[in-house]
């Protein structure tokens, strides 16, 4: 029986663990550090969270949800509708709860996991699925350990943090930030919001889901699956403004300027919300009150350069003092580094952090040159910018139940260095001549490689990943699983041709 470990039981580790149940896989268990299931819409708890995907997209295709109270529902909705599917899709009970995984190791055709109390589990497969959102980005700034202060990052949100009549400064105009301020303001006695650049935002296009809605859906889910379609069709427009196509792009960088024009009346505001990068370098937000909410007289949009915190505050370049009881950064996560803490070594003890020592990279995002029936769930260059990662986390999980197949039938799958090099050069090259190569350094690791983002539609990465091609594999013995007359030159989508086919 084919032993397999999932390392997390957000919605990818969740994804992959059912498709691998339908597949009639037993032996499974997914490790969690945490206490409960749930990845990202456990952590996040904020005042505000909510998903910036609509619900009929931000759900898988096997468990549509009927139920959803809006187009785009809070976190405790999304949370309780990955419970959910993982109770009525048998995960929960190969969840185990608080195991942190501290490394895994391969030796003799097996992984060896030890977690961080010192227990250790052997497996046939490991699939990482801590995804790309696992690990809070707190900036080192000068005094922060010096504040007298509550510290927050919005990953970190507990029910107890004071609200109601404090001074509150948010580092950070990203999407936890758009979603945090107006929730908080009115209850706060003021709002300091420092801004490093200023994000696109467009209209949320949100409503409500009333009763006979949801009444017909439960009685005709085709209906759901005709409101997937057509909410899919609409992520087409952002995403055809991110991969270059001048009059959609024109379009919205219209759209978003009607919406600045008429939210903002104030020109020195309207100057500090404009953007002054191209769409697609931070994450395009849909949002109807923030730029209201900074226009409030107990609300500062603040964008000088943070240069200490102090016991009592935040100080910026032109040496004001911003005072504040309660500090939040909103300041993203660690993207860029992947799988850490923890510490995987494959073939021969090598390891990850040295194959990994330029940038993360993964044959389609999934596995990696010398790291055996290691397969990952949102791994390097697998991240969208416009539509539902969930969508990802499906075709993963399906390419990986058909790895999982070839291991139970004796083959440990280890890609061909070659064949990962010539697809990983595919990918920088077509990553630098997109809009991210303008951009800061959000996407790109210190090396300089962009190791987030996949660079083309969703469709063609559902189709690279729709079969697996052996081919692009060793085999246990280190050769490959066809004899070298049967393979042909590299195509350029960056698999092998078996010339059998």
């Amino acid at each position: 029986m084919t032993r397999i470990a999932i390392i997390g039981a957000g919605f990818g580790g969740v994804a992959v663990a059912a498709e691998l149940l339908k597949a009639g896989f037993s032996d499974i268990v997914l490790l969690e550090k945490a206490d409960r299931i749930g990845g990202v819409w456990r952590d996040n708890t904020y005042p505000g969270c909510a998903c910036d995907v609509p619900a009929p997209l931000y759900s898988y295709s096997f468990a549509l949800n009927p139920d959803w109270s809006r187009r785009y529902p809070p976190h405790d909705e999304i949370l309780a509708y990955l419970r959910r599917c993982a109770a009525d899709l048998g995960v929960t009970p190969l969840v185990r709860l608080g195991a942190e995984v501290a490394s895994a190791a391969w030796k003799d055709r097996t992984w060896t996991i030890t977690l961080t109390g010192g227990e250790t589990l052997e497996a046939d497969v490991l699939i990482p699925a801590a995804g790309q959102l696992s690990r809070p980005s707190v900036p080192a700034l000068p005094g922060a350990a010096s504040f007298t202060g509550v510290a927050v990052h919005t990953a970190h949100w507990t029910s107890g943090i004071p609200i109601d009549g404090r001074r509150i400064a948010v580092i950070g105009t990203g999407a936890s930030a758009i979603q945090l301020v107006p929730a908080i303001a009115g209850r706060a006695a003021h709002i300091s919001v420092f801004q490093r650049t200023a994000p696109w935002t467009v209209p949320k296009p949100d409503r409500r889901y009333g009763r006979l809605r949801r009444a017909a859906y439960r009685r005709v889910p085709a209906l759901m699956q005709l409101s997937r379609g057509a909410t899919w069709l609409l992520t087409l427009v952002p995403g055809a403004a991110l991969h270059g196509n001048r009059v959609v792009n024109a379009g919205v960088r219209g759209y978003a300027w009607i919406q600045r024009r008429w939210q903002v009346r104030d020109p020195e505001l309207l100057a500090k919300v404009t953007p002054d990068e191209p769409i697609g370098c931070k994450r395009l937000l849909f949002t109807n009150d923030w730029l209201p909410t900074l226009a409030r007289p107990d609300v500062d949009l603040i964008t000088e350069k943070i240069v200490a915190v102090t016991p009592d505050g935040v100080r910026t370049a032109d040496g004001a003092d911003h005072p504040c009881d309660v500090l939040v950064y909103g300041t993203g996560f660690a993207a860029t580094a992947f799988l850490a803490p923890m510490a995987i070594t494959g073939r021969g003890g090598r390891p990850l952090t040295d194959e990994w020592r330029d940038g993360a990279h993964a044959y389609l995002g999934i596995t990696v040159p010398g790291f055996p029936n290691m397969f990952l769930v949102y791994g390097p260059n697998t991240n969208t910018g416009n539509t539902s990662v969930i969508y990802f986390h499906e075709a993963q999980a399906r390419w990986i139940v058909q790895a999982v197949r070839s291991v139970a039938a004796g083959d440990d799958l280890e890609v061909r260095p070659d064949v990962a090099a010539t697809y990983d050069s595919e990918i920088q090259s077509r990553l630098a001549g997109s809009v991210w190569t303008a951009c800061q350094s959000w996407y790109r690791n210190a090396a300089g490689r962009i190791v987030t983002n996949w660079p083309g539609k969703a469709v063609e990465y559902r189709r690279r990943t729709a079969h697996l091609n052996r081919a692009d594999f060793l085999a246990a013995s280190g050769r490959p699983f066809l004899p070298a007359d049967e393979i042909s030159e590299i195509r350029p989508d960056g698999h092998f041709q078996d010339r059998q086919r």
